[in-house]
C-alpha cells in the first residue's frame, strides 16, 4: 500500500526532513503474516511479528545524527499512552521505553526502510500510524502515514493464542470451510459450511461487530484497551453473535415459523449473514439456531486470528436450575411431555472451542476453551457462555470462570425420568449415560470426523466419571446457600439401561417376582429416507422362565433438535404373549402420508414404546430417534480449476418426494470461487424429478476450496451437497 504523507501538522523549517510517500509493502508483509488471503492492497499484520515499511523523502535522505524519527501508533476513539492504545517509539532497536519496536533496515539516498513490530500483548484492531520528525532541533513535523489492522498471532510463541502445530494452525485459523455435524448419535451427518473469514470486507465487519458491542458503547476507551486479551474478546464476540442484549448478528428462532426471515436450515455459509447484518445498519439477521451461531462465531474468531473450531455434542443437556439433573416427563404412552421447567436434552447442540492461554485461571487450564453463542442462559447479565476451560469441564472444576458449571451440565448431567399418570408424577429412573455423546469436530486437514468426547469427560460408568460428577455436585452445593432440589440431587446407583434407549421404570419396593425381565428394542428394517414409509419392528425378549403377557403402547412424535416435542401423530397398541426365553417381533409401518404433515425442519421422529406386564407393577420404556435423510446434491467440476480462468460447475439435484414441490431455490457458494452467493430460481419440480443446472464462475483464489449447495422448496428446506476443488495458480 502506497500513501502520500498527509500535510504536516506543523510547519517545516528549511532543510527539515520531509516525507513524500509511504510504502506499507502490504503484499509482501501480508504473505509473511498469513493475511494475504484477505488483501494484498492494505496492511494487515499480526502482533509480535515484524513488518517492513518504506518512507520516501522529498528533499534529502535520513541523517542519523541530524534527524530524530518517532513513530506513533494509535487505536480506538480515545488513544492513550497509559492504557496501551497509543504508543510512541523511536528508531532505538529493542531497548526503547515502549514495547513497540522500530529499527532501521536500509537507509537509501532519499528513502528509509524500517522494521516495525507490535508487542504480542497489543490490543487488536484498526490502527493509525503517524511519524514525528525532529531535524536538528528544529520544529517537529508530524505526518499521518496511513492505517493498518493488527490481529492475534497464533504463529508467535509469546502471543496468548499461540498454537505450536502448523497443521492445526492451517485448520483452525486458515481453513475457510468445514463441516458442522448434525443428526443424532446413531446417524451423524456432516453439514458443509463456508466460513469465509478471509472474504473481502469480512475483517471490516468483524471490527464493526466489536464497536457495536455494549462494552464499547458504554466505555470505548476501556473496551479498546482490553482488546489484547483473547478471553475478553471471545466474551464480547460471543454476546454479539446473538441479538438478545444488543444489535447482534443473528435472531434465534425455534418456533418453526420463519415467514419473515430465512429458515436456519437453509444457510450454507457465514458471509451472506455477516454482509446482510452490515448492509442493514447492523440489524439482526433472521434467523439462526445453534449451528448458525457457532459457525458465525468461528468465522469472526478465525478472522481475528484466534484458533477456533466448531463442536457438536449429541444428547446435549440444558440444565436450567444448576443441579446437574435434567428432568424429563413421559405420559402413559411413553411420549415426551412439554417440560414446564424447561430442562431438556437437545438431540444435538453446537458450540465453539477457541485456543488461548488462561492466565486468569490456575495453571493447566489453558488450551481449548468452550464458547457458546446460542442464547440459553445469562452470564454476568449478558447472553453468552464461556470461555470455559475444556480441561476444567473434564475435571469437574465448575467454580472456574466462565460458566463452567453450565458447560459441565451440557456434557455430563444426569437424566431423571418421571411418569405422569392421572395427575401424579412418579420418579421412575435416573440415567447417568444419556447426556454428552459422540462429541464431534472436523478432522485436522481432513474431511473425517474427530470424536473428542474424551476431552470433555472420563468414560461413562468409570469410577473417575462418577467421582468428577460428585465433585462438581458438591462444588455447586457449596456455592449455593440453599438448594431447593437437594433431595433430587443425592447420588443414587443408576439402574442398568439396555438396548437402544431402553429404561426399566421401577416403582418403589418391588418384590423379586414383580420384576418383568423383558427386554424391548426397536429395529429399523430400511434406512429412513424422506418421502418413504418408515418400517420397523419392536423386538420383545422374555429373559425369564415364566410366561409373560405384555401390553405395549407405541407412539411416534416429531422433535425439534433442542428436544422440544411436537404433537404425536401415530400410535398403536400391541398385546404380546411370550413363552419362557422366547423372542417375538411386532411389525410397524408409518406411511409418509401420515408423518409428512407433522415433520419439523429437523426431520427428527421419536418412536417410543411403554410396556407393562399383567402381574407386575414395573414398566419398561424404549425409544429411538430417527433422522430422515435426503438424497444429497451432486456437484461436478467440469475441467481444471485455475485462478482467473472460466470454470463450469454442474449441480444435480432431485425432488425426493412423490408429489410436486414448488418455490424451489438453489443456492451455491464457495470462498475463492464465487464473489457472492449464487441464487437460482428453479420453480416447480415434479415428483421424483432429477434436474441439473450448470453455473459459470471464475476462481480468484488458489489452493483447496469447497463448493456448498442447498436446495429448498415449500416441502423441504435443506437438501445439501458439497464438492472439494483444488484451484491451481496457473495452467
Amino acid at each position: 500500500m502506497w500513501g502520500a504523507a498527509q500535510e504536516p501538522e506543523a510547519a517545516t523549517m528549511e532543510q527539515g526532513l520531509e516525507v513524500a510517500l509511504t510504502d506499507f509493502q502490504s503484499a509482501w508483509n501480508n504473505v509473511q503474516h498469513h493475511t494475504d488471503e484477505i488483501s494484498s492492497d492494505r496492511l494487515l499484520v499480526r502482533r509480535g511479528q515484524a513488518f517492513n515499511i518504506t518512507l520516501y523523502f522529498r528533499n534529502r535522505g535520513f541523517q542519523p545524527g541530524l534527524d530524530n524519527i518517532i513513530f506513533v501508533a494509535e487505536t480506538g476513539p480515545l488513544p492513550d499512552l497509559s492504557n496501551g492504545t497509543r504508543a510512541l517509539f523511536g528508531l532505538t532497536g529493542h531497548h526503547g521505553p515502549s514495547p513497540w519496536i522500530a529499527s532501521l533496515e536500509t537507509n537509501g539516498a532519499s528513502s528509509l526502510e524500517v522494521i516495525l513490530c507490535a508487542p504480542p500483548v497489543a490490543a487488536v484492531g484498526r490502527y493509525l500510524l503517524k511519524v514525528h520528525i525532529d531535524s536538528f532541533q528544529r520544529s517537529v513535523t508530524a505526518y499521518q502515514l496511513g492505517e493498518f489492522i493488527l490481529l492475534f498471532n497464533p504463529w508467535c510463541p509469546e502471543d496468548s493464542v499461540y498454537l505450536d502445530s502448523e497443521p492445526q494452525r492451517q485448520e483452525y485459523v486458515v481453513n475457510d470451510y468445514g463441516f458442522i455435524y448434525q443428526g443424532n448419535k446413531n446417524w451423524i451427518h456432516p453439514c458443509p459450511w463456508n466460513y469465509g473469514q478471509f472474504e473481502e470486507t469480512v475483517i471490516d465487519i468483524c471490527l464493526e461487530l466489536l464497536d457495536k458491542s455494549l462494552n464499547f458503547q458504554i466505555d470505548p476507551a476501556t473496551d479498546c484497551a482490553l482488546r489484547g486479551s483473547p478471553v475478553y474478546i471471545s466474551r464480547v464476540v460471543c454476546a454479539m453473535i446473538n441479538s438478545n442484549d444488543d444489535n447482534g448478528v443473528l435472531n434465534g428462532n425455534w418456533s418453526e415459523n420463519y415467514l419473515d426471515g430465512i429458515n436456519p436450515a437453509e444457510w450454507t455459509g457465514s458471509v451472506a449473514i455477516l454482509k446482510e447484518w452490515h448492509a442493514t445498519g447492523c440489524q439482526p439477521v433472521r434467523y439462526g439456531q445453534c449451528w448458525v451461531f457457532a459457525a458465525i462465531m468461528c468465522t469472526v474468531m478465525r478472522c481475528l486470528g484466534i484458533p477456533t473450531r466448531v463442536i457438536t455434542n449429541f444428547d446435549s443437556g440444558h440444565d436450567t436450575d444448576g443441579n446437574l439433573i435434567i428432568d424429563e416427563r413421559y405420559d402413559s404412552m411413553g411420549r415426551i411431555l412439554e417440560n414446564k421447567k424447561k430442562d431438556s436434552v437437545w438431540n444435538f447442540h453446537v458450540w465453539n472451542e477457541c485456543w488461548m492461554a488462561r492466565k486468569d485461571l490456575p495453571s493447566g487450564y489453558g488450551g481449548w476453551q468452550l464458547l457458546d453463542a446460542t442464547p440459553q442462559e445469562r452470564s454476568n447479565g449478558l447472553y453468552c457462555c464461556g470461555p470455559a476451560s475444556v480441561r476444567a469441564i473434564k475435571e469437574g472444576e465448575v467454580e472456574l470462570n466462565y460458566d463452567t458449571a453450565f458447560a459441565f451440565s451440557m456434557v455430563n448431567a444426569d437424566c431423571m425420568s418421571w411418569l405422569v399418570y392421572r395427575g401424579k408424577e412418579q420418579k421412575i429412573h435416573r440415567d447417568t449415560n444419556t447426556v454428552g455423546n459422540s462429541i464431534s469436530t472436523k478432522g485436522i486437514q481432513s474431511d473425517d470426523r474427530d470424536d473428542i468426547t474424551e476431552n470433555y469427560k472420563y468414560i461413562e460408568g468409570s469410577p473417575q466419571e462418577r467421582e468428577v460428577f460428585l465433585k462438581a455436585l458438591q462444588k455447586l452445593k457449596a456455592g449455593r446457600s440453599e438448594d431447593p432440589h437437594q433431595a433430587d440431587s443425592q447420588h443414587s446407583t443408576p439402574e442398568p439401561r439396555s438396548g437402544d434407549g431402553l429404561w426399566r421404570l421401577h416403582t418403589p419396593s418391588l418384590r423379586p417376582r414383580d420384576i418383568v425381565q423383558v427386554s424391548l428394542k426397536f429395529q429399523l428394517l430400511d434406512p429412513p429416507h424422506m418421502g418413504q414409509d418408515i418400517s420397523f419392528v419392536l423386538l420383545a425378549l422374555n429373559m425369564s422362565l415364566q410366561f409373560k403377557d405384555l401390553k405395549v403402547n407405541l407412539s411416534a412424535q416429531s422433535l425439534l433438535h433442542d428436544g422440544s416435542p411436537l404433537p404425536p401423530f401415530w400410535q398403536d397398541t400391541a398385546f404380546i404373549t411370550l413363552s419362557p426365553e422366547e423372542a417375538k417381533t411386532h411389525s410397524c409401518r408409518i406411511p409418509y402420508s401420515q408423518y409428512s404433515r407433522y415433520l419439523s425442519t429437523d426431520k427428527l421422529i421419536r418412536i417410543s414404546a411403554l410396556g407393562e406386564e399383567k402381574s407386575s407393577p414395573e414398566k419398561i420404556l424404549v425409544d429411538k430417534i430417527i433422522t430422515l435423510a435426503y438424497p444429497a446434491i451432486i456437484i461436478n467440476v467440469l475441467g481444471a480449476a485455475v485462478v482467473n480462468q472460466p470454470l463450469s460447475i454442474q449441480v444435480l439435484f432431485t425432488n425426493p418426494l412423490s408429489e410436486h414441490v414448488e418455490d424451489c431455490v438453489l443456492t451455491v457458494e464457495g470462498s475463492g470461487l464465487f464473489k457472492k452467493q449464487q441464487r437460482v430460481l428453479i420453480g416447480v419440480l415434479k415428483p421424483q424429478h432429477r434436474a441439473s443446472i450448470t453455473l459459470e464462475t471464475i476462481p480468484f483464489k488458489s489452493g483447496q476450496r469447497q463448493i456448498q449447495a442447498n436446495l429448498r422448496s415449500n416441502k423441504f428446506k435443506d437438501i445439501k451437497g458439497y464438492r472439494n476443488v483444488y484451484v491451481d495458480l496457473r495452467l
